[in-house]
């Protein structure tokens, strides 16, 4: 590998664009995406007052439908407008945020809100809503299923030392992640691999393994984490 790797865990839609950030810096993008995302949204949505979109892969897997679109933050919202929504509001980066800008922006009384997930996410999400009095459609529109093992480019780049640092953007893609590197006789090389994440719950996760450094960006933003590796060794 002609330059410091850099594992980058985040699944598509996103680990090209994280890859092609990290490239710029002077690292070579290493890919192992902890997760494999598939769309199985319905063929046809209920009715409602808004659609919220708690990630990217809820905003890919949809064609675009007529009514109001809150997103978790600016990449789905880009994602979005991309996908042909039109009138999209964007909230800060969290599930928490989406929640409190619902609940600013909309009434409970104007009808249910349509939330568009993974299979197994935004249950907490759900929850919070209702508890401000909305009614929610939550309806599944991908699954994300475990990578299977390692690439095996990412194994060959880790087995040699070749890899400076490593990018999580999800609790679930650590766990998962930390499992393919034990499973892998890959655990040790943490130590020479400084791990970075988009939240403290992220960061709490990553502590099992005795990593070089664990560093987290100022807001969770997967845009931020190439910000965090610095220049590449000479």
């Amino acid at each position: 590998m002609p330059r410091p790797g850099v594992l980058v865990t985040r699944p598509e839609p996103g680990a090209a664009e994280t890859a092609a950030a990290v490239a710029a810096l002077g690292w070579t993008p290493v890919l192992a995406p902890a997760l494999l995302l598939r769309p199985c949204a319905p063929a046809r949505l209920p009715a409602a007052q808004a659609l919220l979109l708690p990630s990217r892969a809820a905003a890919r897997a949809l064609d675009p439908v007529a009514m109001p679109v809150l997103a978790v933050g600016e990449g789905t919202a880009a994602e979005a407008r991309a996908r042909g929504f039109t009138d999209v509001i964007a909230a800060e980066g969290e599930a928490a945020t989406l929640a409190i800008l619902a609940a600013a922006r909309l009434d409970p009384a104007r009808g249910p809100l349509l939330l568009a997930v993974g299979r197994g996410y935004s249950v907490d999400l759900a929850a919070a809503l209702r508890a401000r009095g909305f009614r929610v459609l939550r309806r599944v529109t991908y699954e994300a299923v475990p990578a299977p093992a390692l690439p095996a480019e990412a194994e060959s780049a880790l087995r040699t030392g070749q890899v400076d640092a490593a990018l999580f953007t999800s609790p679930r893609g650590v766990r998962i992640t930390l499992g393919l590197l034990r499973r892998a006789g890959l655990a040790d090389a943490a130590r020479a691999i400084r791990a970075l994440a988009i939240s403290p719950r992220i960061a709490e996760a990553l502590k099992s393994l005795p990593w070089a450094e664990i560093a987290i960006t100022s807001r969770p933003d997967p845009a931020l984490l190439p910000g965090l590796l610095g220049p590449p060794a000479a």
